[in-house]
């Protein structure tokens, strides 16, 4: 059973970054696309981003330029740096494995002045 431990979030004001963190165990991450995702009351979970097992990256339209997501297959980890955060950001950020229903706690991230 896939485990995944997601750090890094916190409260920050428009402008600032964040560098969000996923530790996956249990499963073969290396062999994994991996994804981010957040999730928002009274919103349903949107994709934020993507990166597959070849290391090509996927952001949907409102992050590019501001969001890399990365990977550590030697640590097991997927990271989300997030740069110019603005209120819109704010949500609880999980990452997620394609093709399966893993999901870890995820991370609050709360961008506010």
């Amino acid at each position: 059973e896939g485990r995944l431990v997601e750090s890094g979030g916190g409260l920050v004001q428009p402008g600032a970054s964040l560098r969000l963190s996923c530790v996956a165990s249990g499963f073969e991450f290396a062999k994994y696309d991996m994804n981010w995702v957040r999730v928002t009351p009274g919103k349903g979970p949107e994709w934020v981003s993507g990166i597959d097992r070849r290391a090509e990256t996927y952001y949907t339209n409102s992050v590019k330029g501001r969001f890399t997501i990365s990977r550590d297959n030697a640590q097991n980890t997927v990271y989300l740096q997030m740069n110019s955060l603005t209120p819109e950001d704010t949500a609880v950020y999980y990452c997620r494995v394609s093709g399966t229903n893993y999901w870890g706690q995820g991370t609050q991230v709360t961008v506010s002045s």
